[in-house]
């Protein structure tokens, strides 16, 4: 049985001639504490493909089954159990937390939400915990999301997403808003987390030279679907489809 197993999903928006096939009979696995990088110009539907796996987008025909379980179109109470095992880190670490909540609050409210925590006490126990587990100080959860800085709200949204203990995190472009330096800081902490918590990654990313870095395998996806997958030093190495070629040609050389 495979952790989580994407069979010809295809995400298609609007209808008629005007509609975007954004995702086009797309298959992948993924095994339990496996790092899978997703990799591809901006546009080409990796992002649609993670949201859809959470059910973020609706996939217009196709399966994605984790665990064994189809999750493709699950509603209300099942959704909510499956999110519990399945969370997301977003690209954009300022739009993605309330400013006018505390950064503790945001991640209480998810303990809340899901019955995590007898009390409010125990449930802010948790948060200082979380907020360890990605080398931040405790006593900055009371503190608002403009008063941190890019590196440092990022490491709250991952912490947010660790809230539930979930086996999947999916990364949607997590470190390409952040300064070189700042990307090296936080991918080394999401390697340190996935050994820590036995996780499993889809880490989505335009950027080679991230993805090599971190991945076990890589996927590479053009216009909507997966040209060519392997392991990491397969894909780096001896690329076989010219779209991959022609990515790593495109990578800087320092």
């Amino acid at each position: 049985m495979s952790f989580l197993q994407v069979e010809n999903v295809h995400v298609r928006y609007g209808q008629g001639q005007r509609s975007v096939h954004a995702v086009r009979g797309v298959s992948l696995e993924m095994a339990p504490a496996e790092i899978l990088g997703l990799v591809g110009e901006s546009g080409c539907g990796k992002s649609t493909l993670g949201r859809a796996i959470l059910g973020l987008e609706t996939v217009t025909s196709g399966t994605v089954r984790f665990r064994g379980q189809d999750v493709t179109h699950l509603r209300g109470p099942n959704l909510k159990r499956f999110r519990q095992q399945a969370q997301m880190i977003f690209q954009d670490p300022v739009g993605s937390l309330n400013p006018r909540i505390s950064v503790g609050g945001s991640i209480e409210e998810v303990l809340y939400v899901h019955h995590i925590g007898k009390t409010r006490q125990a449930r802010r126990e948790l948060v200082c915990q979380l907020f360890e587990d990605v080398e931040l100080d405790p006593a900055l959860i009371n503190r608002y999301p403009h008063e941190f800085s890019g590196g440092q709200r990022q490491r709250i949204c991952i912490a947010r997403a660790l809230a539930l203990r979930p086996a999947l995190l999916i990364a949607d472009e997590p470190v390409s808003a952040l300064d070189v330096s700042v990307q090296a800081r936080i991918l080394k902490l999401v390697k340190k987390l996935q050994k820590q918590h036995n996780l499993a990654y889809l880490f989505v990313s335009h950027d080679l030279a991230v993805v090599r870095n971190i991945s076990d395998r890589i996927a590479v996806m053009n216009k909507g679907i997966i040209v060519e997958t392997g392991s990491a030093a397969t894909v780096i190495d001896h690329p076989q489809h010219e779209y991959t070629q022609r990515l790593l040609q495109a990578v800087p050389i320092i």
